[in-house]
Order: structure tokens, then sequence, then C-alpha cells
């Protein structure tokens, strides 16, 4: 007899640190079933419901892939709410307010020939061990035949509410902003929004095909475009998204994509958040800045932030980001009687929101809030197509004799003081500079980041490190 771990575990596809991830040839039907089945099973364990929620994003293969999770749903026995092309933060805010389990399906930021599935519990994001019940559930597999249901458009009400009501009819008053609207899952959301908060709105960028943009590795061709966008449209702030809403990709007057972490900072100050939960790969300005009366370092990945969450819950608000600028509220907020309430799973939109509303009360551009900031400068970028055992090769060649390899990425006159293993190997050299490399946990790539003191000089050692590893 096959069981669900059978199908699962034939297709090769296992879980990243945003869900399952694999190629699309690789999703068939039967295994979009099982794993949608072990899901339910392992989370019918803890809850009770009725009904699940599923949403996806804006990828060829998507449709077919949802249409074989509605089905199987559907086969044990629960009703389908489908919301259709939908920011996964905002499928995560429904489900969780209707007391429900939900399914993403998304890749996210990954080339278009690869997908994903994500699960939420009716509490939030999946646990690590609920991974592991996924992918061992021994249940009888389930044939399915894939249909999806009509669209619902309840959860986009949800989630423009949600900003609207906590942050006010006219917030963003007199700003000029672009939406790079690309192929990104939430793109027919945020001008309306933007819009009936008093923002004049420029669409840019509109793509049929799906565009994977990765927010903490910017091609060469986006930043131009927004410079270039800038400069035309005279726009305060530019404002976009991964593939699924969940990261997000600011710009400020000047049409400079600031990196996610920034974002994080200067989001999590203008909250009032007394605590954070960051990745290790995070910028260090976080300490340094002096904002926060606690800081927890995870590994990356967003089930990690969120399990730091029960060590700050002493404190009277916490928060988390990733370096992908993906915000996590992990507590309740009140300002003048309005709750915005708790969204533990990552969300493009609330830090736009508090970026934009603050801006266009305090008529400061987005540019000197940032220079306000302690000058520590973080750029990454990636190399693709790269099995992950060759990455962790390369990173035990590092950890066996670090000052070679440093001198291999051509550093020869510094010498490595501090190396943290968290995730990947991150080395901290006798000049302040920070490397960290590490395999990706959604795709077959390794990447890098680099900490210095200067822009300019991050950008360049990032491309250096990643020359030499290449060579």
């Amino acid at each position: 007899m096959k069981t669900n771990k059978n199908v699962i575990g034939e297709s090769g596809i296992k879980f990243g640190t945003s869900g399952a991830r694999g190629l699309v040839t690789d999703f068939t039907p039967d295994v979009c079933a099982a794993f949608t089945i072990s899901f339910l099973k392992t989370v019918e364990k803890d809850y009770t419901f009725q009904r699940v929620a599923v949403a996806m994003d804006n990828r060829p293969s998507s449709p077919e892939m949802a249409a074989s999770v509605c089905a199987a749903i559907e086969s044990c026995g629960y009703d389908v709410d489908f919301y259709g092309v939908l920011p996964t933060p905002a499928l995560a805010l429904q489900s969780m307010m209707d007391n429900v389990p939900s399914i993403m399906i998304t890749g996210s930021h990954i080339p278009f020939d690869r997908n994903g599935i994500k699960f939420y519990r009716p509490d939030g994001e999946i646990s690590k061990k609920d991974e592991v019940g996924i992918l061992n559930n021994s249940n009888p597999f389930i044939t399915v035949n894939p249909k999806l249901p009509q669209t619902k458009n309840t959860a986009q009400i949800t989630y423009h509410d949600r900003y609207k009501n906590y942050f006010g009819d006219k917030c963003l008053n007199g700003l000029k902003i672009g939406i790079y609207e690309h192929s990104s899952a939430g793109r027919d959301l945020y001008a309306k929004l933007f819009t009936a908060l008093g923002a004049q709105v420029t669409c840019l960028g509109r793509s049929d095909e799906f565009v994977p943009i990765d927010t903490e590795a910017v091609s060469d061709l986006d930043k131009e475009r927004a410079k270039s966008w800038s400069e035309e449209h005279g726009f305060d702030l530019i404002f976009s998204t991964d593939g699924d809403g969940d990261r997000p990709l600011i710009a400020d007057e000047r049409g400079n994509w600031l990196r996610g972490d920034i974002v994080g900072i200067l989001t999590s100050k203008l909250l009032g958040i007394e605590a954070l939960a960051v990745p290790v790969s995070c910028n260090t300005a976080i300490e340094k800045s002096g904002f926060f009366k606690g800081v927890k370092r995870t590994r990356i990945g967003s089930p990690y932030v969120i399990e730091a969450f029960k060590e700050l819950k002493t404190y009277h608000s916490f928060a988390g980001f990733e370096a992908n600028g993906g915000f996590l509220l992990g507590s309740d907020l009140n300002d003048s009687g309005n709750t915005l309430r708790s969204l533990p799973t990552r969300d493009a939109l609330l830090p736009f929101m508090v970026l934009a509303s603050h801006i266009a009360k305090e008529k400061i551009p987005l540019s000197e809030l940032v220079v306000r900031l302690p000058r520590r400068f973080t750029s990454s970028d990636r190399i693709q197509n790269i099995p992950k055992n060759q990455s962790l090769s390369l990173i035990e060649q590092v950890l066996s004799n670090p000052n070679k390899m440093i001198e291999t990425f051509g550093l020869t006159n510094q010498k490595v003081v501090e190396i943290d293993r968290t995730d990947g190997v991150r080395m901290t050299l006798d000049n302040d500079v920070i490397i960290h490399l590490r395999p990706s946990g959604n795709a077959p790539e390794l990447r890098c980041y680099v900490e210095t003191d200067n822009q300019n000089y991050s950008d360049e050692l990032v491309r250096q490190v990643l020359s030499a590893i290449n060579r």
C-alpha cells in the first residue's frame, strides 16, 4: 500500500526555509495531494476545523498545483476557501482570523521552473516539528482529480482594512509613490490601497511573464530602473515585493533600493518595538543603534525567528525581520485606541506603511532616516545552480583554515578574529569586515553576505569573494 510518505519521498522534494520547494516537474498532482493530506493529518492532531484556506502566486505552474491541493482538501472532507492570486501574508492573516489552516502555492523569488508549497496552522506558520510530521505521514495515498473552486475576495479586503484601520484614511496624503508591479501576487491590491490612503500612485514594470525578484540580490537592471523612474516621476518612494508579497523592496526618493535589514531597523524603531529576533545574517547596526532592549540572533528562516519569539514574551512589544526585508510582528500593537494584531509571518506591506506614513507626516525624506543609522553597510549576492553538497564542502574548507581562505578571496592583510557557525560560516575580520557564506535553504544557490563600513567596498567585496569561489 502506497502512503503519503512514499509519494513525497520519491518526489525528492524537501523543506527549505520557506516551505516545500522543488522543480515544477516534481510537483505532480499526486505529490501536491500527498503534501496536502499529510499537512491536514498533522494539523488535525491539535486543531478542529471545517475549512481550509488556499491562495497562490502568479507563477505559470501555480494554478495547476493549487487545483490539486484544493481537490485533496475536499477529499479529506473539508471545504475550501480559495482566494486566487494573493500575497502570502494576506492569506496567513485571513486564516488566523478564521482560525483555520491554510496553504500557499508559491516559490517566492526562485526561478519560474521551480515552485513550492507553504503551510500555515490556524495560529501561524508550521514549525520544524510539523515539517517532520508532514514528511513522515503514513496514511494511505489518495488519488485526486484537480479542480479549482470559485475565487473569494474576502482575504484581500481583510488585508486592505488591516492597514487602513490602523494607519488612518489619509496617512499617505501628499506622497508620490511608484509601484514596481512585475508579477507580484499583490500587484492588484497595492495601488488600490495606497490611492485610498491619499497617495498619488504610478504603476510601473508590470509583466505578463513571471519575474523572480530576489530582494537580497537586486539586479543591476532593477537598480537602474528605480533611479530612472525616480528621476522621471519625482517619487517619494518606490514599493515592490518578491513574487508572493512577503518580502519588501523599497527605494528612497533617489531611487536607491534599501537593504531589507535597514528597512527592518527603521520600521522597528518607528513602531516602538522593544525586542527583536533576527537571523545572524542581518546588519550589526541593529545592536550598534542602541534602539532595542533585547536582540536574539537566529538561524536564517522565518521558522527560527518565530521560535525565538518565545524568549521575547517578557517584553512589552517584540518583532522580527530578515535580511530580505520580510517583517514579522510578534505582539499586538496599540496606538490611540487602534490595535494592529500580531502577524508572525513575513510581511512586505507593514514596513512600507510604517515608513511611508512617517514620511508623509514628518515631511522628511527616506534617505535622511537612513543616514541617521550607524554606518554599517551590507551587500549580498549568490552563485546559482551550485549543488548544496558543493556549498557545504566549501564551508568545510573555510572552517579548516579560515585565514588561508580569506587570502584566496584576495584579503592578504587581514585575519579572522571570530567565527559564527549559527548558519553556514560567518567570519569577522580584524578590520571589522564580516563575510558570511551559506547554502540557500530554498534553491541550489550559495549566498554571500558582506558587511563593512562602506557600501561601495561591501559591493566590491561580494563580487571579489564570489569571483574567487567561481574560479
